[in-house]
């Protein structure tokens, strides 16, 4: 349904190049400016910016880690984007414009802080997470009267896939949607996860296959559910074995970058770069820095 309130488009910046003033309604104008001008930022739409959202969360994670300000403000920038580019969105969708999205959070802000706004006076910081985990309660609850389905699993929070894939399988396990305990829980996982891969592997199109327009959008779809299934079946094997899929995967990015950091010094020592290397010249280095592990 969309909001009956009058919604405000940005008007496109007139300058050019526009000059920096720091002010938010000229970074809207110039959001406006780039949907009217841009050839990539005209094609997206709020589901194809979702990928985007979550690396640029990710990133200032990592910028917050660092504790490089110049990168900090980098990323945090980067996020800004994020909020206006779907604002701008879903003002030109005749949805709600930025205002809205501001008055929602500060009325959430206000909401869930009675022992800051009201005479609810909380004086430590376990009384306070305990009336915000009520207040939430509450709002689901205000939810459902508004004739919202809710789940059990609605709870969850958001994340990464693996940790969501997680926490659900976790939260349904202790509802009972879940095989045994011990080691035949263990094989029924991975019993499950083979499963998935054969789904995957019986819908590979052959070489010689040339599918259609129509076709290739249908397999993409088909593909990527599949795909999804066996990440799925794969993140529920390591929750039996006891251990966190997301920490497992960031275990094998830091050793790949780690060992192909490796191939490129070595191959520099080489005088050559790694464009120029044969795979059986990196595949070689590649054992060399297991061993070197």
């Amino acid at each position: 349904m969309k909001s009956e309130r009058k919604v405000s488009v940005p008007t496109p910046t007139p300058l050019n190049p526009p000059s920096f003033t720091g002010e938010l309604g000229d970074l809207l104008a110039l959001m406006a400016r780039l949907r009217q001008d841009c050839p990539w930022d005209i094609k997206q739409t709020n589901h194809s910016l979702i990928p985007y959202a979550i690396e640029e969360a990710y990133e200032l994670a990592e910028a917050l880690q660092s504790g490089d300000i110049e990168d900090i403000k980098g990323e945090l920038g980067d996020v800004l984007l994020q909020v206006v580019f779907h604002c701008q969105l879903y003002a030109e969708q005749g949805e709600f414009d930025i205002s809205e999205v501001i008055k929602t959070l500060q009325a959430k802000l206000i909401r869930r802080h009675p022992h800051v706004f009201e005479a609810d006076k909380l004086t430590d910081e376990e009384a306070v997470k305990e009336r915000w985990d009520e207040i939430k309660a509450e709002e689901r609850a205000e939810k459902q009267a508004r004739g919202k389905t809710m789940s059990v699993l609605d709870k969850i929070k958001a994340g990464s896939a693996l940790m969501q894939a997680q926490s659900l399988q976790k939260q349904a396990g202790k509802l009972g949607f879940d095989w045994g305990e011990g080691r035949a829980g263990i094989n029924d996982a991975i019993a499950k996860l083979e499963e998935e891969i054969a789904e995957l592997k019986a819908i590979i199109p052959d070489e010689d296959t040339t599918p259609s327009d129509t076709q290739k959008a249908e397999l993409e779809n088909q593909l990527q559910k599949e795909l999804g299934d066996c990440v799925f079946g794969l993140v529920n094997v390591a929750r039996k074995l006891g251990l966190d899929a997301e920490t497992a995967t960031l275990t094998c990015v830091h050793k790949f970058r780690s060992r192909f950091a490796y191939i490129e010094r070595q191959l520099t020592k080489q005088g050559k770069r790694v464009e120029d290397a044969s795979l059986e010249e990196m595949d070689r280095l590649w054992e060399d820095a297991k061993r070197y592990e």
